[in-house]
């Protein structure tokens, strides 16, 4: 067994960590501040907490404009990244000076939502539209604080394209998502032939 202890270095090409923990769905955030003005980002620590009410949240690395928008406006979008719109994700990932508009820069097109004022991704087949619970600075196991930000959000208005309901089911390798894997360009998707189903057992 390799073994390392993370606060002494892991002495290898790149770190193992979001390798082991994947592949992870993608947090693609919508957000806009007060003046209205727009940003979209994509985060790989994403993921889905609680069931009713639902909710949704990414880590973001840095007080970054995702971040600052959220707490500012308390909403956001999550849209589903597709293989389709794989490059379109990643061309939103670029760092842009604050004024500029990653829709734009990603050629997206903004739609209005139902319930936030914040767009989501039309050409996206799934969005969530969230209102912010808790953002949570991650500290380390003594307490001390780091420059990361755990942003959770209540679901408060999903949008899925009917042609991924099957007998009112989502077919979840139909939408083809696109998954974050280790190194600094590895992504995968899931196909219907990686499934295989699994009956939770009755307690005894």
């Amino acid at each position: 067994m390799y073994f390392y202890q993370p606060a002494l270095g892991h002495g290898l090409p790149h770190d193992p960590l979001n390798a082991i923990i994947g592949p992870r769905p993608i947090g693609w955030i919508a957000s806009q501040n007060s003046q209205g003005q727009r940003n979209l980002a994509p985060y790989s620590f994403f993921n889905c907490f609680n069931y009713r009410p639902p909710i949704i949240g990414f880590s973001s690395t840095g007080w970054k404009d995702s971040v600052r928008n959220i707490t500012e406006t308390k909403e956001f979008v999550w849209n589903l990244t597709t293989y389709d719109l794989a490059v379109r994700m990643n061309e939103s990932s670029a760092s842009l000076p604050h004024d500029e508009d990653e829709f734009v820069r990603a050629g997206l097109t903004p739609v209005a939502s139902q319930v936030v004022s914040v767009p989501r991704v039309a050409e996206s087949p799934v969005n969530f539209e969230c209102r912010l619970s808790q953002c949570i600075q991650l500290t380390a196991a003594d307490g001390t604080p780091i420059d990361s930000w755990l942003v959770l959000g209540e679901v408060v208005g999903i949008h899925i394209d009917e042609s991924l309901l099957e007998n009112g089911i989502y077919q979840t390798a139909k939408a083809r998502p696109v998954l974050r894997a280790g190194g600094p360009s590895a992504y995968y998707t899931i196909d219907e032939s990686q499934r295989f189903d699994l009956v939770r057992p009755d307690a005894r």
